[in-house]
C-alpha cells in the first residue's frame, strides 16, 4: 500500500526521512520585524538567531493555508498522513483538517487523516517514523491511525530554554504563573500537557542544572523505555543536546537515540540554546 506523510515544518526531517521519498513538509511562515522567511531547505538558522537577536520585537508566525495541505493530499498515494505541531499552539492543525475537507469537496473520498501531535519538533518526527513502521508492517488504514493516536497519548514531551520571551509574547504560555529570575540566572524546566499545551514542573539555577532536572522528570515518567526512541533537538547547541543524551542512556535503555538541529518554527520558540527531549 503506498504513502505519503506531511509533516509541518515544525517537525525536523531526518536525511534519511528526507531521501525516502514518502515525506513532504507543509511549511510554515515567519516575519522578524520586515523580514520574510519560508520555513524550508533555505531556512539559515544562524542568520536567524542574529536578525531575532538584533530585533526589538519577537517574531511572529503563519501556518501553512488549508489550500497548501489540500495540494498535499493531491498525490498518487492510497494513504496520506499530516503531522503537525499542537493544536494549542499552532493554527496548523485546523488548516490541515479544513484541507482535507476541501480535498473531499473537490476530488473525492480518500483515506487522510490528520494527527495533531499535541507536541512539536521530535515529538512530530517520532509519530512521522510511527506511521512508517505501521505502514510497513502492513497495517490497515484505521489500524494505523488508532495505534499512532495511542503512541502521541503516551508520549512525553520536556524542554528546558534560555528564554521564555518568544512563547510568552505570542501567548503560548497561558496558564504559566512562573516568573523566571534572568538576574539570578533561573532556567524553567518545562512540559506538554496531554491536551498540548505547556506547563512547569520545576526550575533550577543555570543551564546545566535545569537539564540535569529535565533529564530526572524524564525518567520519572518513563515506561518500556527499550522499546522507545528517545529524540532531542537544540538550537545552536548540539553539545547540550549530547549531554542530555549520554545522562538518559545512562539511566535508561532505548531503543534508539536521535538528535536534530531545531528547524525554523522550533528555533522561534526555542530561541538560541533551547533543548527539546521527547520520548
Amino acid at each position: 500500500m503506498s504513502y505519503k506523510i506531511i509533516v509541518d515544518s515544525c517537525g525536523e526531517l531526518t536525511d534519511e526521512m528526507k531521501a525516502s521519498g514518502c515525506f513532504e513538509t507543509a511549511s510554515l511562515e515567519i516575519d522578524v520585524d520586515n523580514y520574510h522567511i519560508i520555513d524550508d531547505e533555505t531556512f539559515d538558522q544562524a542568520d536567524f538567531l542574529k536578525r531575532v537577536a538584533a530585533s526589538p520585537t519577537s517574531p511572529k508566525s503563519s501556518c501553512p493555508s488549508p489550500e497548501r495541505y489540500m495540494e498535499g493530499y493531491r498525490c498518487e498515494a492510497e494513504h496520506v498522513y499530516a503531522v503537525t505541531l499542537s493544536a494549542e499552539l499552532s493554527g496548523s492543525y485546523n488548516s490541515a483538517i479544513l484541507g482535507k475537507n476541501l480535498y473531499h469537496e473537490e476530488y473525492g473520498e480518500k483515506d487522510i487523516y490528520v494527527f495533531n501531535s499535541c507536541s512539536a519538533s521530535v515529538g512530530e518526527t517520532l509519530i512521522a517514523l510511527k506511521i512508517v513502521e505501521c505502514e510497513e508492517k502492513g497495517m490497515e488504514f484505521a489500524q494505523i491511525i488508532e495505534t499512532v493516536e495511542s503512541y502521541i497519548k503516551k508520549q512525553n514531551t520536556y524542554f528546558v530554554l534560555e528564554t521564555l520571551d518568544t512563547l510568552r509574547k505570542n501567548g503560548r504560555l497561558k496558564g504559566v504563573k512562573a516568573v523566571v529570575a534572568t538576574a539570578l540566572n533561573i532556567k524553567p524546566v518545562m512540559s506538554a500537557t496531554p491536551e498540548g499545551t505547556i506547563r512547569q514542573l520545576g526550575q533550577a539555577r543555570g543551564i546545566k542544572k535545569a537539564l540535569a532536572k529535565l533529564t530526572d522528570e524524564v525518567v520519572k515518567d518513563l515506561k518500556d523505555s527499550k522499546g522507545k526512541i528517545l529524540a532531542v533537538s537544540h538550537c545552536n547547541c548540539r553539545e547540550r543536546a549530547e549531554y542530555v543524551r549520554d545522562i538518559l542512556v545512562k539511566k535508561a535503555e532505548f531503543k534508539d537515540t536521535l538528535i536534530l538541529n531545531m528547524a525554523g518554527i522550533s528555533s522561534m520558540y526555542a530561541a538560541d540554546g533551547g533543548v527539546i527531549v521527547v520520548v
